[in-house]
C-alpha cells in the first residue's frame, strides 16, 4: 500500500548551495537524504515530492552549512500483513519466485505457488503444476497475500513473504482453471451420491 506523509524536521544545506530559492535545493537534499530509505514505521519511501522553508535558517559553531525548519512531503511504499497484490514475476529458482511489488522483491516459496504439486523446468524456467496444468513463467503478473514482512534500514536488508495458495491468488487464469476443477468435482461427488441413492433403493 502507497501512503503520502507529511514530515516536519531541519534540513541542512551546504554553504555552496544556499540560493534565494531555496524550495528546488532542499528537495534535492531531502532526495538524497531520504529516497530508498526503509523505516519500520512508515515503510520504503519511494520520492520526496513537496518541500518548503517553514522557519527562519539556524547555523551551528564550526559547521558552515544552514539548517532549515522545513515540512514536506514524502511517498512511502508499506506492506501490509495479509494484504492481497498484484506483482510481477521477476526470477524462478528451485526453491520459489521472486515478484516485484512496487520498490521491493518479494519470495514466494515452492510450497506456497500453488495448491498442487509441482515441477521446475530449468530450461524455460517455469514451474507447471501436475494436476491442474498451471504455468508460472517470468514477466507474469499474479496475485498474492502478504505472510511475512521485515523491515530492515534498506531495501537490499528488507524481506517479503508471499502465498499464492489460497482461493483466488496466482494468474488470472488460474481462476477459471479452478472452477473447471470444482465443476467437475461437484459433478463426480454427484454421481457418487446418485449411485449410492441407487444401491439403498434397490437393498430395500
Amino acid at each position: 500500500m502507497f501512503y503520502l506523509y507529511k514530515i516536519e524536521g531541519a534540513v541542512r544545506v551546504p554553504p555552496d548551495k544556499l540560493t534565494k530559492n531555496l524550495t528546488p535545493v532542499l528537495l534535492e537534499v531531502l532526495r538524497e537524504d531520504f529516497e530508498g530509505i526503509v523505516d519500520e514505521d512508515i515503510g520504503v519511501i519511494v520520492a520526496v515530492t513537496k518541500a518548503k522553508k517553514s522557519g527562519g535558517g539556524k547555523i551551528i559553531p564550526g559547521d558552515g552549512a544552514v539548517y532549515f525548519d522545513t515540512e514536506f512531503e514524502v511517498l512511502a511504499f508499506k506492506p501490509e500483513m495479509h494484504e492481497v497484490v498484484e506483482a510481477i514475476i521477476t526470477e524462478l529458482t528451485e526453491f520459489g519466485a521472486f515478484a516485484q511489488i512496487g520498490p521491493m522483491e518479494g519470495l514466494i516459496h515452492v510450497s506456497q505457488l500453488m495448491d498442487d504439486y509441482i515441477n521446475y523446468d530449468a530450461k524455460q524456467p517455469a514451474f507447471i503444476g501436475k494436476k491442474t496444468g498451471k504455468r508460472l513463467l517470468k514477466d507474469d503478473i499474479v496475485w498474492a497475500r502478504i505472510v511475512t514482512i521485515s523491515l530492515k534500514g534498506n531495501i537490499a536488508n528488507s524481506k517479503i513473504g508471499l502465498t499464492m495458495r489460497q482461493p483466488f491468488l496466482g494468474k488470472e487464469e488460474w481462476i477459471k482453471i479452478d472452477k473447471k476443477h470444482e465443476k467437475e468435482k461437484a459433478k463426480k461427488e454427484g454421481k457418487i451420491k446418485a449411485k449410492t441413492k441407487e444401491k439403498e433403493v434397490k437393498k430395500k
